[in-house]
């Protein structure tokens, strides 16, 4: 009872504390409807997650606990409202989007700080504006960024005395500067961004009334030219001045202005500023931070000015094109926290940073320095966290001469350098490093065992990228039950490791979010202990040896998983188990093993599927119509497999459809027509049974670069319409049954390089606008849809700026997927494949093994002379070889063979130097072959075969004998005919012999009748023998059959 007596107290001062911490009855019922009021304005401009725990229904739920709200502890009156992002593009709303509503803010007095930006507002209801938020006298902080407000804001906000900070960055302001000067009614106001506006250099005289600015951004306007000092005469409290992205080229000061001292901060990154400017920086004595990145600083590294400033804490100069040796004043900045010197051109040596003692980041990457980099030079630096030297010479020390460093790094990184001497091994040093966060190594070609021990040494590691070397032997963690909770990322690609993945692997890492083990010789299956990779969003395990089956414990474990690559594998069996747990799978790349069975419903739970590549296995069955479900698909790939059946047209559904390629199957029936999607860009449906007309589901489709139909029966005419797909690179119609003329709306697609309409039965001659395509390199990217900015960034190791915070340097561990679209085009005799960004630059036409007829337009060697390949083999060509062709500078085959074509081979054709095939058999040419120059040394008798009356080497009929064909010269356009025989003289002449024979014949008949008499018995004798002769050899084979 004592003890109670004692203690009494204490479940009061509990109560009393929960009712501090949520207000005496938590939030204030006004504010809570005025929050719902908000949500209910907003409905139709958002989605259902922004606002999920604004719960209208609840009528005990506290407001105060809700997202994106906060209030003060004491009252529980709403202080802080969050409301950034929101809202989608409000142009797909007929009414024009979301008008800001001061109303709905009134009822909360005390607010304190209110973020609307990124909302795309576009204005505010009529007498509702932000001259009503004067009645907030509480609110010190307004960030109205990235919306599509205008000037007539300005005027507006000029009545909230009591803002402390206003963001209006990336608006529609434009440059007109009326309204500021009621800004100078703000006396309290210390931070003002205006970042991405289109202001001019009055603007500092327009802001010239806000004495109390203590921050100010004018970052990415349109200040150019010389800016004075004394246009900043007005900012005596300016602190911070962020000037970055702006045309100004020279900046003057003045030593004895007294403006701007106090100045902490500069940010001149990515102006249009000299060298020059490093000598008015003396006017500023008390800045510590000075930010010069992404300049162009041309010329010797001028101290002049920059070393005066000895109280730089922080300084970037990367990527300013700065060269010559490091001075020997920067030992100076004594205290000097950050330093970056990379992207430039420095010289000699780094031995002037030694001393500086105070330094935490150093960045010397991609630089050109002549001696090379000794990282013994840097030991004396103890505060050293950030050490990056990526792209440079490096020079270890031997173990002789290793010495133990005083600091300990957090992140190093050293990849693609390249080393004095055959030393390839870690840096020594690292032996001694026990606190690092991130190490990338990559890209080295280092050699030896993998260094496990850095995790093992590094407890507290987080990323280790070590890709692209040649360490070898198998990746193992030399203790059963060692935890390495911490790490992060791993990526050990493209090594020379081998052996099975360790079976406990998922336990001694248990947050992993990213491994990549991909371009090595592992065996075996995946370990099932992958299943406790809970954290894990990105898995590639491409181009090993691994077999077997899905484990279920992984599919079922992995539920982040959001990326998955296990393509060029030896994986067996059914796809995945029924067990699936995989939802947040967004890329799935199967392709390149050998999975059978069909493709399974469990697919179907990937609701947020983006890519999926099945392609190169054994999947069987049809297409399921399930995948129109899939609504966020962009790509789905299922090349070459045993797929039968017709198209569902539910796939019709898939509206983001980017890339789509069934080829290789046993797919039959129409295409369908319903493939409209206008985002749709690589179509590929070559090697499959489908028949009927080429569909009209890409007319007018401005995006479609690839329509792969080759190697089908569809039948009809290459439609008109097919001239409205502008952006089409590659039509491939080839092996057909498409007949009919080429049309002449396909010369309206100017930017087509592989055109193959080769083996249908187009007949006609060839459009003398085919000469309009251009044949030039393109941009287009055939990669598969995949993630492609994915980065890891540390922990905040130190900050350039006090506003925007270094968050460690961002190493890459997704790159780009390297599947690819891949086409078939013939050329040089041959069938190749192109894949990927070779289609930019391949180009050619193939019009082989139709019916085409009449003379080879002379415009087709007026083309671009890009074209590299041109067949038009194996049709009814007549009339000379245009002479023109010889201008196609870059044609590497060339093939004229089996038609009717006459007249002599061009002699020009020898300047074409890039000529690999060239074939003119079997034709009725004449005269003399080329001469033996240049890439016609290389061509022997079958390029000329089949022309009797063509002579020269490299054939064997002399040319004196043969005599020349014509005595004069005959202008193309003069000529009749030429050829060795005239088909339709032929034609007649025969037709008409016939006739004369038959007539004549009957005529003798009639007259005499003798011979009518004995013709008729000689009919008579043929008919009755032929009767006997079948009737008797008959009753034979009958019989043998009974026998």
């Amino acid at each position: 009872m004592e003890l109670l007596g004692h203690y009494w107290w204490w479940p009061v001062v509990l109560v009393l504390v929960h009712f501090g911490m949520n207000g005496c009855f938590g939030c204030w019922e006004q504010e809570r409807i005025a929050l719902l009021q908000y949500k209910a304005s907003t409905v139709n401009y958002n989605d259902e997650y922004s606002f999920t725990h604004w719960d209208s229904t609840d009528k005990e739920s506290d407001c105060c606990e809700w997202e994106r709200v906060k209030c003060d502890i004491t009252t529980g009156r709403v202080i802080q409202l969050t409301l950034n992002h929101t809202m989608f593009d409000s142009s797909r709303e007929s009414g024009g989007g979301w008008y800001f509503n001061a109303s709905l803010f009134l009822p909360f007095e005390d607010l304190q700080y209110l973020d609307l930006s990124e909302n795309l507002i576009r204005g505010w209801v009529p007498n509702e504006g932000f001259e009503r938020f004067s009645a907030l006298s509480k609110l010190e902080v307004l960030q109205l960024d990235y919306n599509y407000f205008n000037n007539s804001i300005l005027s507006s906000l000029s009545g909230i005395t009591s803002l402390k900070e206003l963001y209006l960055g990336l608006n529609n302001f434009n440059e007109s500067i009326q309204g500021f000067e009621r800004f100078s009614l703000l006396s309290k106001l210390e931070v003002l961004h205006l970042e991405f506006s289109s202001f001019n250099n009055s603007i500092l005289q327009s802001l010239s009334g806000i004495t109390s600015l203590k921050e100010l951004d004018l970052s990415f306007n349109l200040l150019n030219g010389s800016v004075h000092i004394k246009e900043f005469k007005a900012f005596s409290n300016l602190e911070d001045l962020y000037l970055r992205g702006n045309w100004i080229n020279a900046f003057v000061t003045t030593r004895d202005s007294n403006i701007l001292t106090k100045l902490q901060l500069l940010d001149l990154s990515n102006t249009d500023f000299s060298a020059r400017v490093l000598e008015s920086l003396t006017a500023f004595p008390s800045l510590k931070t000075l930010d010069l990145s992404d300049n162009n600083f041309e010329g010797s590294f001028t101290t002049k000015g920059l070393c005066e400033l000895r109280n730089l804490r922080k300084i970037s100069l990367s990527r300013s094109h700065l060269e010559g040796i490091l001075p020997s004043c920067t030992a100076n900045w004594t205290s000097l926290h950050f330093l970056d010197l990379s992207g430039n051109h420095f010289s000699g040596n780094v031995q002037s940073l030694s001393d500086m003692r105070s330094l935490e980041f150093l960045s010397l990457s991609n630089n050109e320095f002549l001696n090379p980099i000794t990282f013994s030079s840097f030991f004396n630096l103890s505060n050293l966290k950030v050490l990056l030297s990526d792209n440079n010479k490096i020079a270890f020390e031997t173990n002789s001469h290793t010495r133990v460093p005083t600091f300990q790094l957090r992140l190093f990184s050293l990849s693609k350098c390249s080393f004095n001497g055959l030393n390839t091994t870690l840096p020594t040093f690292l032996h001694y490093q026990y606190d690092l966060r991130e190490v990338d190594l990559s890209h080295n070609n280092l050699k030896g065992k993998l260094p496990t021990w850095l995790l093992e040494n590094n407890t507290r590691l987080e990323v280790l990228i070590l890709k692209n070397n040649s360490f070898t032997v198998s990746f193992l963690v030399q203790y059963e039950h060692y935890l390495l909770p911490n790490i992060k990322e791993i990526d050990i690609s493209s090594n020379n490791l081998q052996g099975p993945i360790p079976t406990n692997f998922g336990l001694i890492f248990p947050n992993l979010e990213y491994l990549d083990l991909s371009n090595n010789a592992f065996e075996g299956s995946i370990p099932s202990s992958f299943g406790n990779l809970v954290s894990l969003w990105g898995l590639d395990l491409s181009n090993n040896n691994l077999s077997g089956t899905m484990p279920m414990h992984f599919t079922m474990g992995c539920y982040s998983l959001n990326f998955l690559k296990l393509s060029y594998n030896n994986f067996s069996g059914q796809i995945f188990p029924s067990n699936f747990n995989l939802t947040n799978m967004e890329y799935l790349y199967l392709d390149n093993n050998h999975f059978s069975g069909k493709i399974p419903n469990s697919i179907s739970l990937m609701i947020n599927g983006a890519t999926i590549d099945f392609s190169n296995n054994n999947l069987l069955g049809m297409l399921p119509m399930w995948m129109g479900n899939m609504s966020f698909l962009t790509t789905v790939v299922m090349a070459n497999n045993q797929l039968e059946g017709p198209i569902p047209m539910e796939l019709c559904k898939l509206i983001h459809l980017e890339f789509f390629d069934l080829s290789g199957n046993n797919l039959f029936g129409f295409v369908p027509s319903c493939f409209n999607s206008s985002t749709i860009k690589f179509f590929h449906l070559n090697k499959n049974l489908f028949s009927g007309p080429i569909p009209n589901a890409f007319q007018n489709n401005s995006n479609l670069v690839t329509l792969n139909l080759r190697d089908n029966y569809l039948n009809g005419s290459i439609p008109n319409w097919i001239g409205s797909v502008s952006s089409l690179s590659i039509l491939l119609l080839r092996a057909n049954h498409l007949e009919g003329r080429i049309p002449i709306q396909l010369c309206l697609l100017q930017n087509l390089n592989l055109l193959d309409l080769s083996y249908n039965k187009l007949f006609g001659p060839i459009p003398h606008c085919l000469s309009n395509f251009t044949f030039e390199a393109s941009d287009h990217g055939f990669d598969l849809g995949g993630p492609s900015d994915f980065v890891f960034s540390g922990q905040p190791v130190t900050s350039l700026t006090d506003r925007y915070a270094y968050q460690g340097q961002q190493i890459e561990v997704l790159p780009r997927v390297d599947s690819k679209q891949e086409v078939e085009f013939a050329t040089k005799r041959r069938t190749y494949s192109y894949k990927g960004d070779i289609l930019n630059y391949m180009s050619g036409v193939d019009l082989s093994c139709n019916r085409l007829a009449g003379e080879i337009p002379p415009e087709l060697g007026r083309t671009s002379n890009k074209l590299r390949a041109m067949n038009l083999s194996h049709n009814n060509l007549t009339g000379p070889i245009p002479t023109t062709f010889s201008n196609l500078k870059l044609m590497e085959s060339l093939d004229l063979s089996y038609n009717n074509l006459n007249g002599t081979i061009p002699p020009q054709f020898t300047e074409m130097t890039s000529l690999e095939v060239f074939s003119v058999a079997y034709n009725n040419l004449s005269g003399t072959t080329p001469d033996i120059k240049n890439q016609f040394i290389t061509f022997d008798e079958s390029s000329y075969e089949g022309n009797p009356l063509l002579c020269g080497p490299p054939l064997h009929n002399d040319c004196t004998k043969i005599g020349p064909p014509f005595t004069t010269p005959v202008e193309y356009k003069e000529e009749e005919g030429g050829s060795f025989m005239d088909m339709s003289v032929f034609y007649i002449s025969f037709v008409v012999a016939y006739m004369t024979i038959l007539l004549g014949i009957v005529a003798v008949l009639y007259i005499n009748p003798y011979w009518r008499r004995a013709w008729f018995n000689l009919i008579e004798v043929c008919i009755d023998t032929c009767y006997c002769f079948v009737v008797v050899h008959y009753r034979k084979l009958f019989k043998f059959r009974l026998a």
